[in-house]
């Protein structure tokens, strides 16, 4: 994929190094990687060349230098973590202020886009290292990442948390006698991709991230243009490439934290697969009865299969919905939303997050050692002990499995098909009678916290928005597929076979 970049004269010292000036026009210098951006601020620090920035203005090498060496410190990020499928999908829906700015069409194209970027921007930011250190020796330093690391682990943990408090807390308030839908866990999808859509199409929380709202001014400077071209008004302005501003844009978000603990950790956590392929199969073997004091009626294999159908069509559906509906209150809500001041967010709210985080999981943790109430323990605190290990397992499965193939997020994959095993399991243990109450209620907090976010709707709705027509089809049915065919020969066969008590516990 050729970009244009510019044409700049290079001086042949240090000294002689002033200012260089970036224009709206030179998409050829917009970083899509924290990967280039790392490698080109080791190679060329001494001469102030940070992560490049669409501006107007010319400041000297080194205000850039002084401006960003902090920021680049505290949020270098590994390479892989490109592979989460929340930061490499594109927009979900197409702004209509936008029909001129093209977006990839598929997750597939998306991460081929990115692997040629990668490339051509590494060869460039070599020549131009290159030319810049002719003669001069470079003693830049490697920036450290175990800042940004530590700040996306406690927002994993302290939104995963969040995420299963939401989620048990929503299913306690549409349980209820007489409720339409007897399974409750949809309610929790549909929420959860809700705020996903609106998270992934959202360009004004994160507007000043990197001190300058890029995107937001390029979208407003080449509507005036537009506008002066429809009018006949004669124009000075220069085309601008807003598919390179959005890529600059869609880029800087793989590197907020903030940005990573709200979409793996809470929306991950607040939606459950491993629920969804559960309530499946307890609506086959007639097992998902609605709260009320009537006893559940026997039915033939016909209205089990229809009930089955009832529960996977309209979960995929409501929660493919909820993805685009939040999509589309981030366009219609654009001009209101509210956007996080850069220092608050980097300053503030990250190191704040550190003690809030790793703080709750402890306390959650005493709690469950000191409870005050054992009814209380059961519900949720068991569950909150157990939420971080999932969020914890599907962000390195994510990391180490989805770049594997373009076309199926094996990460994903896997994370889900683990989390029905586990939680099929877990419930067949806990039907059995054996372990007493404590051992009942660590079995539940396995299946909400664990299982609850080792798996995930909402990441998986992304995925199907973004892959290919038949990619998706072939995504989903796999995964739906394979991991209720694996609840039913786990859970299947101790129900049918042996039979299954109630818990000793209450949920």
């Amino acid at each position: 994929m050729s970009r244009p970049h510019q044409s700049a004269t290079v001086p042949a010292s240090q000294s002689q190094v002033k200012t260089y000036i970036r224009t709206p026009s030179d998409p050829g210098q917009i970083s899509n990687s924290s990967a280039v951006s790392r490698r080109r601020d080791n190679a060329c620090t001494d001469y102030g060349i940070q992560q490049p920035r669409i501006s107007t203005e010319s400041v000297t090498a080194q205000q850039w230098h002084q401006r960003y060496a902090a920021t680049d410190t505290e949020s270098d990020i590994p390479e892989s973590w490109a592979n989460l499928d929340e930061i490499a999908a594109g927009l979900p829906v197409e702004n209509q202020q936008e029909s001129h700015v093209h977006h990839p069409a598929s997750l597939e194209q998306a991460r081929n886009q990115e692997r040629e970027y990668l490339e051509q921007q590494e060869r460039e930011s070599r020549r131009l290292c290159g030319a810049l250190s002719s003669g001069e020796s470079s003693t830049a330093k490697e920036p450290t990442r175990w800042a940004t690391q530590l700040y996306v682990h406690s927002y994993l943990v302290f939104f995963s948390l969040l995420g299963t408090l939401a989620r048990k807390g929503l299913e306690s308030v549409t349980t209820y006698p007489g409720t339409p839908i007897t399974f409750d866990t949809i309610w929790a999808n549909f929420a959860g991709c809700l705020i996903m859509g609106i998270l992934m199409e959202d360009r004004k929380i994160f507007l000043h991230e990197w001190g300058s709202p890029i995107y937001h001014q390029q979208i407003l400077m080449e509507e005036r243009r537009l506008k002066d071209e429809e009018s006949g008004t004669s124009s000075e302005r220069e085309p601008i490439d807003l598919a390179a501003a959005k890529k600059t844009f869609m880029s800087t978000k793989k590197s907020i934290p903030l940005f990573i603990g709200l979409t793996t950790g809470f929306c991950g956590s607040f939606t459950t697969f491993s629920d969804f392929i559960m309530d499946s199969f307890l609506a086959l073997s007639n097992s998902l009865q609605p709260p009320s004091t009537t006893l559940a009626t026997d039915r033939n294999g016909g209205y089990d299969f229809m009930a089955l159908l009832a529960v996977a069509i309209s979960t995929v559906s409501l929660s493919l919905a909820g993805f685009t509906v939040g999509a589309h209150l981030a366009v219609a809500l654009e001009g209101t939303m509210p956007s996080l001041p850069y220092a608050f967010m980097r300053k503030f709210l990250d190191r704040l997050v550190v003690f809030l985080g790793w703080g709750s999981w402890v306390g959650a943790i005493l709690l469950c050692v000191f409870p005050p109430n054992d009814v209380w323990r059961g519900r949720i605190m068991f569950s909150l002990v157990f939420a971080p290990l999932g969020v914890f397992t599907r962000f390195y499965l994510a990391l180490f499995l989805n770049g594997r193939s373009a076309s199926f997020p094996v990460g994903t994959f896997v994370a889900n098909v683990l989390a029905s095993m586990i939680i099929a399991v877990a419930w067949d243990i806990n039907h059995t009678a054996v372990g007493g109450i404590i051992g009942c209620q660590v079995l539940q907090g396995i299946q909400g916290g664990f299982c609850g976010c080792l798996s995930t709707v909402s990441t998986w709705v992304v995925e199907l928005s973004s892959l290919g027509r038949k990619q998706a089809y072939l995504y989903g049915f796999t995964s739906v597929l394979v991991s209720f065919a694996l609840v039913v020969i786990i859970a299947g066969s101790e129900k049918w076979s042996q039979g299954v008590q109630d818990p000793l516990c209450s949920a």
